[in-house]
């Protein structure tokens, strides 16, 4: 969708409904148009504010907050990204029909597309990014590893040239040895990478990451290179104009990634000292001057436990984290960006560029983080509330309550960002803000940022891009709670209990009630706790605002405003503050609480209703051996059997996509396939039964 702002545009708000003045000045003479992520600049009605905007088709985006903000929407196609965000034909249509002077691409699809550049071009239209010889070289990852080596900068050993096919692949992997990273040549954003320790592995590695990289970039092209075992992943911002000037805006911390995406950010990195960021700015400048860079852009490196670091690749165009560089230099890079492509010099020197101070970004996913550190979930957001009360805390995000969260789009839900004047307090405050963050609907990823950042190895500086699977060999499993949290846990959701209790109890008399209410004054309650299937004797009493618990013994008291309609719920547990979020509560005595990050499910029932209960017969657990289900929801690529074929184990049965990555399925055990129950182009939800064996 397209929608026009008569004004300057509101490209990315600090906080929803905070506009930059600063924004406004380097775009005084456009006004603001937005495509999807994207950012369209164009002669706009003046002085002309509609309501809302013009709404065209695709009810997938009606509640989306950019469109919401625009005058005018026009539809760019069905939900598919080939037939709408990807089809510069529709785009192009768009932007004749909305007298658009310029564009800002956002952070992916055509962002990073020399073709859609030349277009825009051609109709004298302004990409607010950089030239299209810039986007080939850089945006190209075999053309600019080999800029690159000319520009002397650090590269990482492999193959320079377009890999052909898979038996090519293997023949170079096993040149360069073992392990490689394949990865697509137009990409970014870990979209069609795979690292492959053996030839079988090259194979499925080439298979996926071709499939990935034409669905993603339109670009099936991949190369590849030596892979740098427990490396970390830092970038350092750059920005130039187009009077031949560059500065590097310090570096990025991207090391915390799960297949290959960037989870955790923070700026700076706790593991540069200055001698290495000066290098490393200083390489990453070299290279931007060497294709004449004017815009924002990032060039990554991998740096080994030496501080040893190798130019990975340059994304021309703005990073999903950039606003941690935002925090600790004080540059708008979105305003820098437009200044820039209307031709002013850039206003800084290099030694104008500080660090002040230290951010984070916790990129909150619609993600199962207990299923490979994040499988997508899809879903409408019944509630949201989004941390900006507190203080240090910015959230950029495009969604709000009611919106639908779907199969063809990244599952990122919101770009949450803290800022302090040291590493300790921006991690704080990131504790605190994960704690108040209000999502229901859809499964999230805030469970695993919150285990990440108390982490004690996080904390230490110790990370690599192998962090997740190193900490959590097994899975990520929720936080482990110690004795005390458990009982603090206990103490909260008994107390929950009573309050719902006496809530429930409360009758407001009136003057003329013809039937007199009797209140049971109780002294003490009797409870039975299960908590991870260990039942727990608890007894509780209350005055006032206070709940006195004994929990095995231990005695604690909760006290609290007991707001039992607010989703949030500040307690006090002995002196130690708690936010909590009671999720769902059932009159079976089934709770489910949100407690240090993690949900936890809790059964509490008074002493009598629990001796009463076991009598109550329990659902067998379904037999999961003999079937496979889909474990996110997502389009189906290929099916690789038929009814009457063997299948071993570990055998790809089929193949899913989810936004827009390729997953594979495959069988749990060795055993006949008795009947297959989808096909290439079906749609599944999460659970939806694909084959059944004997």
């Amino acid at each position: 969708m397209i929608g026009r702002s008569s004004g300057a545009p509101l490209l990315r708000p600090l906080r929803r409904g905070e506009r930059s003045a600063e924004r406004r000045s380097a775009g005084a003479t456009m006004a603001g148009l937005w495509v999807g992520a994207a950012a369209l600049v164009g002669a706009g009605r003046r002085g002309r504010r509609l309501p809302q905007p013009l709404m065209r088709s695709s009810a997938l985006w009606t509640l989306k907050v950019h469109v919401k903000m625009a005058d005018e929407a026009v539809c760019v196609g069905p939900a598919p990204t080939s037939k709408s965000y990807l089809n510069m034909d529709a785009i192009m249509e768009a932007i004749k029909k909305t007298r658009a002077q310029a564009v800002h691409p956002g952070y992916g699809f055509l962002s990073e597309n020399k073709e859609f550049a030349k277009c825009l071009a051609a109709e004298d239209v302004i990409f607010i990014g950089p030239d299209t010889h810039a986007i080939q070289a850089m945006g190209d990852k075999i053309e600019s590893k080999l800029l690159a080596k000319k520009a002397k900068v650090n590269t990482i050993p492999g193959f320079d040239g377009v890999v052909k096919d898979a038996d090519e692949a293997v023949r170079i992997a096993r040149e360069i040895g073992y392990p490689v990273m394949i990865k697509a040549s137009a990409g970014g954003g870990g979209k069609g990478m795979r690292i492959a320790w053996d030839d079988e592995e090259t194979r499925d590695g080439f298979r996926f990451s071709s499939q990935e990289a034409a669905s993603s970039f339109g670009d099936d092209r991949l190369l590849i290179e030596k892979f740098i075992d427990n490396p970390r992943h830092i970038e350092i911002q750059v920005l130039g104009d187009k009077h031949g000037n560059a500065l590097w805006l310090n570096e990025r911390e991207c090391s915390i990634q799960r297949r290959n995406q960037k989870v955790v950010e923070e700026a700076p990195s706790i593991f540069l000292d200055s001698e290495t960021r000066r290098a490393m700015g200083e390489q990453a400048v070299a290279l931007a001057k060497a294709v004449k860079y004017s815009s924002a852009g990032t060039v990554e490196f991998l740096v080994d436990s030496k501080k040893n670091f190798y130019f990975l690749e340059m994304n021309t165009r703005l990073q999903v984290e950039h606003p941690v560089t935002e925090c600790i230099t004080g540059l708008d890079l979105v305003q820098e960006m437009i200044r820039v492509a209307k031709g002013y010099p850039l206003r800084h020197k290099q030694a104008d560029i500080p660090i002040n101070g230290w951010a984070v970004e916790c990129r909150v996913y619609a993600e199962d983080p207990y299923k490979s550190f994040g499988l997508p979930s899809v879903g409408r957001l019944s509630q949201y509330q989004e941390p900006i009360h507190l203080p240090g805390v910015r959230v950029d995000s495009g969604i709000q309550p009611g919106s639908d969260i779907s199969i063809y789009y990244d599952p990122m839900i919101s770009k949450l960002i803290t800022y302090g004047s040291d590493r300790t307090e921006a991690l704080k405050r990131m504790e605190d803000a994960l704690d108040n963050y209000v999502i229901r609907g859809v499964t999230h990823n805030i469970a695993l940022l919150r285990e990440v950042i108390i982490n004690s190895r996080f904390i230490e500086g110790d990370i690599n891009t192998k962090f997740l699977s190193d900490v959590y060999p097994d899975g990520f499993k929720g936080h482990k709670l110690t004795e005390n949290e458990r009982n603090q846990l206990l103490a909260i959701a008994s107390s929950l209990f009573m309050a719902f209790q006496l809530r429930a109890q409360h009758f407001q008399e009136h003057e003329n009630s013809r039937v007199p209410i009797i209140q049971p004054q109780v002294a003490n309650w009797q409870l039975s706790v299960k908590l991870h299937d260990e039942v727990h004797t608890v007894v509780a009493s209350n005055s006032g605002p206070t709940f006195s618990v004994e929990v095995d013994g231990s005695k604690l008291n909760v006290t609290s405003t007991w707001n039992l309609a607010s989703p949030l719920l500040s307690v006090s547990v002995d002196g130690t503050p708690r936010t909590v979020q009671c999720l769902s509560r059932e009159a079976g005595g089934n709770m489910s609480i949100q407690f240090l990050g993690t949900v936890y499910k809790v059964h509490i029932l008074t002493k009598l209703a629990a001796e009463l209960n076991k009598f109550m017969l329990e659902k067998a657990a379904e037999d999961t051996s003999s079937i496979l289900r889909s474990p996110m929801p997502g389009v189906v690529v290929t099916v690789s059997v038929k009814p009457g074929d063997m299948v071993a184990e570990g055998q790809e049965i089929c193949v899913i996509e989810a936004m827009k990555m390729q997953n594979s399925m495959t069988a749990g055990k060795t055993g006949k396939v008795k009947s297959v129950r989808c096909k290439a182009g079906d749609t599944v939800g999460e659970g939806d039964l694909l084959v059944e064996l004997e």
